[in-house]
């Protein structure tokens, strides 16, 4: 389940619970689409909570739309991750390890406004 989190225009905010399908995908990517035509610079807040699983028949369509970031990687600029499991908030230290020209952080969930007020203003 995705749910949109209010944000301003240049931050695509998102929570993410349980299961993750294909459909969701979609929307993140729409999301993020719709920033990008609009914005020079994307930041990124993800909210995530008892994720149980990511729905594989969704995946191969995601990957396409997902790979030509890659070219846009500099366009990307704070990415926050709030999550309640050890092992997404290091998924996500690996990533910025992978990835160290974009700023990341993570965060455990009682720094979930600290999270939000860093993505949204810096």
């Amino acid at each position: 389940m995705i749910e949109t989190i209010e944000s301003p225009e240049d931050v695509i905010a998102i929570r993410v619970a349980n299961n993750i399908t294909g459909k969701d995908l979609d929307a993140i990517m729409d999301q993020l689409d719709a920033i990008m035509a609009a914005h020079d610079k994307v930041h990124v807040f993800v909210e995530t909570r008892a994720i149980e699983g990511i729905e594989l028949s969704g995946l191969s369509s995601y990957m396409k739309r997902a790979m030509p970031l890659f070219s846009k990687l500099g366009r990307f600029g704070r990415v926050a991750v709030v999550a309640d499991q050890a092992w997404i908030r290091f998924g996500t230290r690996l990533e910025s390890a992978l990835l160290p020209f974009i700023s990341y952080r993570t965060f455990t969930p009682d720094r979930r406004q600290e999270a939000l007020a860093w993505v949204q203003a810096g």
